[in-house]
């Protein structure tokens, strides 16, 4: 039963999905508010679809701390997919740092880069990464939206705990605003690199604001904590 639900669920991700791409299209030529706009527009069905195909609930805490501070940043916690489209719902409009191969992806990558998403090329020095940290802050001063991080680096499973990255507290400390944590559970319904989707609500945290002036890896361990302990009372 609960591979016939995540088939029905996966079809109409991937359908609709793609319909919205293409309905998107004719906003690679206007200003960037439009596709923005579409962002939030797939996050929401994704949400509806988890509700009516696998009686999910997408449960948001903290939203107030949003409010405590004029300019953040947000860095969170990387389980599935799903929070790279449902982060767009609360957070106008972020700024994604991501890998450089996405912005090839047809469609998804043209509309990544028009939204002023900010690629780097992992584990190595080259061009693309030189004032990587000075396009950061010019970026975000620019759009007026906040950046959305992932400091674990990549998707890791509900359960599991690495180290976040260091490239965390270098552009705490570069950008000089401060951060809003992001702690979820999207791994317990959405594994990582799994076709299987399962019951249980979605809860997203946003923790309180850690304010600019740390040095960066204060900072890291600080931000680490935070994330994994409320993941633990997420799960």
């Amino acid at each position: 039963m609960q591979f016939i639900r995540s088939l029905i669920f996966n079809i109409f991700l991937y359908i609709g999905l793609i319909a919205i791409f293409i309905l998107a299209i004719p906003t690679l030529v206007l200003p960037s508010k439009y596709i923005i706009f579409f962002g939030r527009l797939s996050a929401r069905y994704i949400v509806l679809i988890l509700k009516l195909i696998l009686n999910t609930k997408v449960i948001f805490h903290g939203i107030d701390n949003l409010k405590k501070v004029d300019n953040y940043f947000v860095a969170s916690a990387h389980q599935s997919m799903f929070e790279t489209f449902a982060l767009q719902i609360p957070l106008d409009g972020p700024i994604f740092i991501l890998k450089k191969e996405l912005l090839s992806i047809p469609l998804f990558g043209w509309y990544l880069r028009k939204i002023g998403s900010i690629a780097i090329v992992r584990e190595t020095t080259t061009k693309e990464n030189l004032n990587f940290f000075d396009k950061i802050k010019d970026r975000i001063e620019k759009s007026k939206r906040p950046l959305l991080i992932f400091p674990q680096g990549t998707r890791v499973k509900l359960n599991e705990q690495p180290s976040f990255k260091k490239g965390v507290g270098r552009i705490y400390k570069a950008i000089n605003l401060p951060c809003i944590p992001v702690a979820l559970n999207t791994g317990k319904v959405w594994p990582k690199n799994s076709f299987m989707k399962y019951p249980g609500d979605i809860h997203i945290s946003f923790l309180e604001p850690i304010m600019s002036g740390a040095e960066s890896e204060e900072f890291t361990k600080n931000i680490e904590n935070k994330i994994y302990t409320e993941i633990k009372k997420l799960s």
